[in-house]
């Protein structure tokens, strides 16, 4: 197995395998045991108890970003000129 650095050796003292935390402990502590210097992301998996192969339990949605993607949207629209 490989080393833990210092950092990791904080991160996993801080932590406790046998408690499950509630969603806003969680991003507490990610936030907390951070090592890097840069905004990074944080992949959630949850599980629904769906079938997804029925119809009738598909879950689909949409996620608005309380601060936007960061990219300027730009539209092309090719029309005839009778249609502008």
């Amino acid at each position: 197995m490989a080393k833990l650095t210092k950092k990791q050796k904080v991160a996993h003292s801080k932590l406790d395998r046998t408690q499950s935390y509630s969603l806003a402990e969680a991003v507490k502590l990610v936030k907390e045991v951070s090592s890097t210097n840069f905004d990074a992301t944080v992949d959630i998996a949850v599980r629904l108890s769906v079938d997804p192969r029925k119809a009738d339990q598909m879950v689909r949605g949409v996620v608005s970003l309380p601060h936007g993607t960061g990219k300027s949207v730009r539209v092309l629209a090719l029309v005839t000129p009778d249609k502008e």
